[in-house]
């Protein structure tokens, strides 16, 4: 499960919760992408990938 610190930075900036897991790997720009587009889809993808 993902630490306190990455949950909250994912819920108001998405990309950022997942940088600091997994850096700028894939999960962070598909993260970002999902961001952009829309707003919802990159927090509940930010969310899943920290928590599972």
């Amino acid at each position: 499960m993902g630490s306190f610190l990455e949950v909250l930075c994912a819920i108001f900036i998405p990309p950022v919760g997942v940088f600091l897991r997994y850096g700028l790997g894939l999960e962070f720009w598909v993260c970002l992408l999902l961001t952009l587009f829309a707003f919802i889809p990159g927090l509940i993808y930010a969310i899943y990938v920290l928590t599972k």
